[in-house]
């Protein structure tokens, strides 16, 4: 069975419209064709002539697929994170007198230290949140709470509370599992 050249001209004109091409030569790629036609199947190789912005951006992001998993395959150390609190806090404060500013920026360079150390655990799937807060202790109280919406089963968190002669300090890690 022939293709009319009108068949012919509206094949070509779809192939040329979505873009997509053989490696055949012209000849070769009409008999391809024809035979395909004949099967009534049409199948086309896809490309692109130039990449675009958007084809740059889709490299970049990694699609992940879903695994399905609900729950984590390795729960959150919670004493192996009380440890590494320990250890910032006093390697960081233990010589340390109170000053404002100093304490302002000891609060970021501990709570960096700290986030670090416990990636550096390699957990998967968790989100850390690391909040440090540092005071001058002058025979005070303070409470400090907080709150969040979590999964008991899998979220989970950690603190330490560190002293010295004039200042005190609060670490907590907060491990929220990612579904």
């Amino acid at each position: 069975m022939m293709m009319s050249d009108i068949a012919k001209d509206r094949m070509a004109h779809s192939v040329k419209k979505r873009g997509s091409m053989s490696s055949l030569s012209g000849q070769e790629f009409w008999q391809k064709e024809l035979h395909r036609c004949t099967k009534n199947s049409m199948s086309t190789v896809s490309y692109m002539d130039e990449p675009s912005q958007r084809d740059d951006a889709s490299r970049l992001t990694v699609q992940m697929e879903n695994t399905y998993q609900l729950g984590p395959t390795k729960h959150f150390p919670v004493v192996i994170v009380n440890h590494i609190l320990k250890d910032v806090l006093t390697k960081y404060l233990q010589e340390e007198q109170y000053e404002p500013e100093l304490c302002r920026q000891m609060t970021k360079t501990i709570s960096e230290v700290i986030k670090a150390q416990v990636k550096d655990l390699m957990i998967p799937r968790y989100k850390l949140i690391v909040i440090v807060h540092i005071g001058q202790l002058n025979s005070q109280n303070i409470f400090i709470g907080s709150r969040c919406l979590w999964d008991p089963k899998s979220d989970t968190f950690s603190s330490y509370v560190f002293r010295n002669s004039s200042l005190f300090a609060l670490a907590s890690v907060y491990a929220v599992y990612f579904e």
